[in-house]
């Protein structure tokens, strides 16, 4: 299985938080799935540092490489296939980087880890 993680997923499964069910977490961890991680998720969450509104433990581009490693990820970019499909998509949320992660996902024939509801109303696969 190859699963495309949400930025909030990223970042609860990197910190172990309580937030993440035990049940993705163990899917995560699991060595036979395939985690990938979005640049919009990267993009995303170094501009929340940027403005305070998240703090890591070092700087981004520092922690995403780790991370990325720890999580034996694949870093999918974004492409213009990407941002085509993201013209037919019903406009059912606000958020340009949860937008793009459901084109992606879509695309690449992934199944989005998140728990925002939001999301669950795009005719994508979703986990949790």
């Amino acid at each position: 299985m190859k699963v495309l993680l949400d930025s909030h997923t990223l970042i609860w499964s990197a910190t172990n938080d309580d937030r993440l069910p035990r049940a993705v977490a163990d899917l995560i961890d699991h060595p036979g799935t395939r985690i990938a991680l979005s640049v919009a998720s990267m993009w995303e969450l170094t501009l929340k540092v940027l403005d305070g509104r998240l703090r890591l433990p070092e700087a981004p581009a520092d922690y995403f490489e780790a991370v990325t490693a720890e999580l034996r990820a694949e870093v999918i970019p974004i492409e213009g296939r990407h941002v085509a499909a993201l013209a037919e998509l019903p406009v059912l949320h606000d958020d340009p980087f949860d937008r793009m992660l459901v084109a992606q996902a879509l695309v690449e024939d992934l199944d989005l880890v998140t728990g925002d509801e939001r999301i669950h109303r795009y005719p994508v696969r979703t986990i949790w």
